[in-house]
């Protein structure tokens, strides 16, 4: 017989850090809810934080320059430079099909003012509607994705 024996393999144990039912259960992660945050944007490292946490952001977030003009809309990305005039982000207008880039360095305010697409859709949540559906003997068991409305 050839292979490795049964005795050079790692120990799997119940409690070892080999573990496999403990190595397949990975920690979920949790969701910062922005939705309706105006975040203080008084110092540089507060703006690079609130425009990535945008980015990340599923629903649209309304921009108000420094020239007092707003933009509301999705941002799909973010170049983060070495400095505010050297770092942007690319916005998609609610009202256009233009795409926006704008300068850190011109963001006077920042609120996340649109609805989170996202927000309780996690695969847990639908696995609980799906089984309270079952349980109760009604509406339509598919596996087609739900309306983000």
């Amino acid at each position: 017989m050839t292979g490795p024996r049964h005795a050079d393999r790692p120990s799997h144990t119940e409690g070892s850090p080999l573990d496999p039912d403990r190595l397949e259960v990975a920690p979920g992660t949790l969701h910062e809810t922005v939705q309706g945050w105006v975040p203080e944007l008084a110092t540089e490292e507060e703006l690079r934080i609130a425009l990535e946490k945008a980015f990340d952001y599923r629903g649209d977030v309304t921009i108000t320059l420094k020239n007092n003009s707003k933009i509301e809309g999705y941002i799909f990305d973010r170049v983060a430079g070495s400095s505010l005039s050297t770092s942007f982000v690319r916005v998609l207008p609610q009202d256009s099909n233009q795409k926006l880039k704008i300068a850190y360095a011109d963001i006077a305010a920042l609120a996340f003012t649109g609805k989170d697409t996202a927000a309780g859709k996690s695969w847990e949540a639908w696995v609980r509607k799906y089984w309270g559906k079952k349980a109760s003997g009604g509406g339509d068991l598919s596996l087609q994705p739900e309306s983000l409305d």
